[in-house]
């Protein structure tokens, strides 16, 4: 059952990230509220956007109207104290990857690794997403390494896991492709074939099948 305090606290994380700059934020506006979908993501960044739109967001992506409409329903749901609540589903996971430069590192997972540029946000950009069938990897640019890259190495450190069916031609593939190695193709005990590749800034993505 929804929980209006927490819908609230939603509400105002929006008019945070938009107070904020905070890029990302603008697909979600545009897609949701239909006076801001013909304009870009800077357009959207530069108007005004109040504490009232973000509940109306917020309400129209839980399928109401408008918040007044969506509290009454909220609150129409806690009366019946229904007692069958569907359990929520996880849908997909997304890993984040640190990177020094998303530009720099988009261009290696399209050409060496065969991913696609599913977006990217700000001039240089300094967040995206690359995907590969249902695999997804979010980019995030910092300015030094969070981790330090001796440790990394040295005890096999993953930022990401990626499941496949057929991992052997991935591994074909990428070797042809010049990808960097951190453990190339083997069977593990438990019967998995795994293969680890290192991107260019020391970040170490699992490939793993059957």
């Amino acid at each position: 059952m929804p929980n209006l305090e927490n819908l609230k606290k939603q509400a105002k994380q929006y008019l945070r990230w938009h107070r904020d700059g905070y890029f990302p934020v603008a697909a979600r506006i545009r897609s949701v509220l239909p006076r801001y979908r013909q304009l870009a993501d800077r357009e959207i960044m530069a108007s005004r956007f109040t504490l009232t739109d973000a509940q109306e967001l917020i309400a129209r992506a839980s399928g109401y109207e408008s918040w007044p409409a969506l509290r009454e329903g909220v609150r129409s749901m806690s009366d019946a104290r229904k007692v069958s609540v569907p359990r929520p589903v996880l849908l997909a996971a997304e890993p984040q990857l640190f990177v020094s430069d998303v530009a720099a590192s988009c261009e290696y997972y399209t050409k060496t690794l065969g991913f696609a540029v599913a977006f990217t946000y700000g001039e240089p950009p300094f967040y995206g997403q690359v995907v590969r069938d249902g695999a997804r990897l979010n980019l995030r640019a910092v300015a030094t390494h969070l981790r330090d890259p001796e440790l990394i190495e040295a005890e096999h450190l993953l930022s990401a896991s990626i499941t496949v069916d057929e991992v052997k031609p991935l591994y074909l593939e990428y070797q042809d492709a010049g990808a960097a190695f951190h453990q190339t193709l083997r069977t593990e005990p438990w019967g998995a074939r795994t293969f680890v590749v290192r991107d260019p800034d020391g970040n170490l993505v699992l490939f793993a099948g059957d």
